[in-house]
């Protein structure tokens, strides 16, 4: 007889035997409990060979920091989206073409200046100025306000006044170093940046949605991209915090000129939120104002995280050149507002 089910079977009883595919298990439920079998073991060969290691202090370092820079980003992150969601839902283009002069190199620094107003880490300015970019604003403007937003305004300003405290001086070489990178930076990626090198961001598809639902909408599709870039900056930024010797920094203090380069690197590598950055810098005393002046310029502006979110934003080929740039630029101002301030 043809082969059926265990109903068919037990539906014709005359039959004297029941079919070959009784008592037959499928294959899904053959393969299953040693699917069952190999992830337990794998769990427990897991926990005999790597418990040892996970209590070791450079784990526990790593982790510690990974976990701070991310709990440390987030909310920043989560503000910034949610005001580049406001910006590209509820302000119409027309106010942006009312605010920021025609002219790209005279918007530049009117936008930078605007970073002062807004209260925000860096990990915030970039999804603002993507924002921006795609509400109209010409892309030389809107860098300039995603590099001068994490470094000038007031938050930052008074943070940076709390960690030194009777140097007046530092708060005004910060403040002027910071704004004139961002300005330099806005009016030479005008003149020398090609159609092409930067991907202005697109918003998910809007039409016949209410604005709740495209704020919603335009929030989500950030959030979660710029999210898993800001877990790559923090899972480098907390690699190279604990393979970096810091007797390497005690080594190089006393060279003035080899000092400032190398707390510029510093700042990119430890990625600390620029309002938290000036208590950092002030309790490396070893070092001269100049070079702590360079690792608070630099560090608002590049670091590792930064450098994720503006590679997944605008590209890799964009932050392959505005990059180093930005890092050349903001060297240079330190040690010249250094040189005339402090």
């Amino acid at each position: 007889m043809n082969d059926r089910s265990t109903l068919d079977w037990a539906a014709e009883p005359d039959s004297p035997v029941p079919p070959p595919t009784w008592g037959r298990r499928a294959p899904e439920a053959q393969v299953l409990p040693w699917v069952f079998v190999a992830l337990v073991g794998f769990l427990l060969l897991g926990n005999l060979l790597l418990a040892p290691h996970l209590t070791a202090p450079a784990l526990r370092t790593w982790s510690t920091i990974f976990v701070a820079i991310c709990v440390q980003a987030v909310p920043f992150l989560v503000f910034g989206v949610a005001l580049s969601a406001a910006i590209t839902t509820f302000v119409p283009r027309s106010l942006w073409t009312r605010l920021l002069p025609a002219k790209p190199y005279a918007a530049v620094p009117v936008a930078g200046a605007a970073g002062v107003v807004l209260p925000g880490c860096e990990c915030a300015s970039v999804p603002v100025a993507a924002g921006l970019m795609a509400r109209g604003v010409t892309p030389a403007a809107a860098l300039a306000f995603l590099l001068s937003s994490p470094a000038v305004n007031p938050v930052v300003l008074v943070a940076t006044a709390v960690a030194f405290p009777g140097r007046p001086e530092m708060v005004l070489a910060r403040f002027a170093a910071s704004l004139a990178v961002a300005v330099l930076a806005g009016w030479l990626w005008q003149l020398l940046g090609r159609p092409g090198l930067l991907r202005v961001p697109v918003r998910p598809e809007v039409a016949g949605r209410s604005r709740v639902a495209s704020f919603v909408a335009a929030m989500r599709h950030d959030l979660l991209h710029a999210g898993g870039f800001l877990v790559v900056g923090g899972l480098t930024a907390a690699t190279l915090n604990v393979v970096v010797p810091r007797s390497w920094l005690d080594a190089v203090a006393g060279n003035p000129w080899l000092s400032v380069l190398v707390l510029a690197v510093l700042a990119v590598v430890l990625s600390i939120c620029s309002e938290a950055d000036a208590f950092v810098a002030a309790s490396l005393t070893a070092f001269s104002p100049t070079a702590k002046l360079a690792f608070l310029v630099v560090g608002p502006m590049v670091d590792l995280k930064l450098i994720a979110l503006q590679a997944g934003t605008f590209g890799r080929a964009f932050a392959a050149r505005f990059v180093p740039l930005t890092f050349t630029l903001a060297i240079a101002m330190s040690v010249l507002a250094g040189w005339v301030l402090l």
